[in-house]
């Protein structure tokens, strides 16, 4: 026997090298666009309407509270039962101006989807409050709000969105909430589980990001 590998292991060899060379560069490479580090003392807008409110649930259990004990923050509750984006567009400045938010987290569209409002309309409403914080020095967190059909699937527009301005996005946990009865508190909106469950994605999403 000689000191020779058999030629037939050299290819194996190399195929084996060039896929570790390939999740190596993937691992370089995240795909959810990066947040600058929140400080110790960073405030945090959650932005929105009864979802980001808490309807159905305690406040102490709302998600934006939630989220305040996950990530060692202080996290203001922005949500406003019933509003639609136009409303929150106008109502952002002043509160960009009150808190000054390292982070945006953006959950609206909702009440604009149940009256049937065009996507277009929603989509420029939502850039308007993203630039508005932006102009402010905030960083945005995206998230999408499922459609009111049988298939609670998020539109297409918030992912694109996100794409479009490299935020990152967060598109699949109230579609997973609303499609769990044990999740929610009514046809709509979450229980204290279900904002749970929101606040610890959220949580996530932002380690994801490199923003804690």
């Amino acid at each position: 026997m000689t000191g020779h590998f058999p030629h037939c292991l050299v290819p194996a060899t190399r195929a084996f090298a060039f896929i570790a060379l390939l999740a190596s560069l993937a691992a370089c490479s995240p795909s959810t666009p990066r947040l600058p580090k929140l400080t110790p003392d960073a405030v945090v807008l959650a932005f929105g309407d009864s979802l980001t409110a808490g309807t159905g649930a305690e406040e102490a259990t709302a998600y934006p509270a939630v989220l305040a004990q996950l990530i060692r923050r202080r996290v203001v509750n922005a949500g406003v039962p019933g509003e639609i984006s136009a409303e929150g567009r106008e109502r952002l400045p002043a509160l960009l101006e009150e808190h000054r938010p390292q982070l945006v987290i953006l959950c609206h569209g909702g009440n604009d989807l149940l009256r049937g409002r065009e996507a277009g309309g929603i989509d420029a409403n939502l850039r308007g409050m993203i630039r508005a914080a932006q102009a402010q020095g905030a960083s945005i967190l995206l998230v999408g709000v499922p459609a009111p059909n049988l298939a609670r699937a998020v539109p297409d527009f918030y992912r694109a969105l996100a794409r479009d301005l490299k935020l990152p996005y967060e598109g699949e946990i109230l579609s997973r909430i609303e499609g769990d009865h044990s999740l929610k508190s009514d046809p709509i909106h979450p229980n204290a589980a279900g904002y749970r469950l929101f606040a610890e994605r959220i949580a996530s999403l932002l380690r994801e990001a490199g923003a804690l």
